[in-house]
């Protein structure tokens, strides 16, 4: 089982700060700390390393060729023939040329890309959990569980299952589809059984969003 953390950083002291208490009206100190741990904690953001790098090396050597055909032009030398080119190509095609539709259309498809990664967390093959009742929701100590570790716990427990041949988890953010082949016992007892199963094995994983589970189960072909 693959788990993912992250600890923000802490205070000048090194320690943690306490938690404020919340006195409720109805005299319950800890309402404060039980709202927080129900709230959703924030998916994980990915670092996108590998697109920032591709656009900042194609930014680079874009911005360092055109600089070079200015200063080149500034010191009296012809310009690059392929700038004068691509000027004289805009000034004179007009603005409904197949040409100028399909380069219009690509860089608008990568503007989308990157607008697209900027606002996405990614990371989806990790499913946040709950936060310790002792961090208070503060995000100190943020904890994931990897999507295809969740199906390999799911899966042990649903092969447990009397009468279970085989089985297959497929988990998704939102959604657990489990899939089982029964060689005895009778299918609608092995659906009830396998629900109650991998619903228990799920509310002990601490996920902060519980997804929600299909069950379905099937005789083995013949022959």
């Amino acid at each position: 089982m693959s788990a993912h953390t992250g600890r923000q950083r802490l205070g000048d002291s090194g320690l943690p700060t306490k938690p404020a208490r919340t006195d409720s009206p109805a005299g319950h100190p800890d309402t404060g700390a039980m709202a927080a741990a129900r709230a959703s904690p924030r998916r994980f953001w990915s670092a996108r390393r590998v697109p920032a790098v591709i656009v900042a090396l194609l930014s680079l050597a874009a911005v360092g060729l055109l600089l070079y055909d200015v200063v080149s032009v500034r010191a009296g030398r012809p310009g690059m023939g392929w700038r004068r080119q691509l000027a004289d190509e805009l000034a004179t095609r007009p603005l409904d040329d197949v040409w100028m539709i399909v380069g219009a259309a690509v860089a608008l498809a990568l503007g989308l890309c990157l607008v697209l990664l900027a606002v996405t967390p990614g990371l989806r093959r990790l499913l946040p959990m709950r936060q310790p009742p002792g961090t208070g929701g503060t995000g100190e100590v943020r904890a994931g569980l990897d999507r295809r570790a969740v199906a390999l716990i799911l899966r042990d427990r649903a092969v447990r299952v009397s009468g279970v041949e085989s089985a297959r988890v497929d988990v998704g953010r939102r959604k657990i589809k489990a899939r089982a082949q029964v060689h005895f016992r009778d299918l609608d007892e092995v659906r009830a059984d396998l629900d109650a199963a991998l619903g228990k094995a799920l509310a002990t994983l601490g996920l902060a969003r519980r997804p929600s589970l299909t069950v379905h189960v099937r005789r083995p072909k013949k022959g």
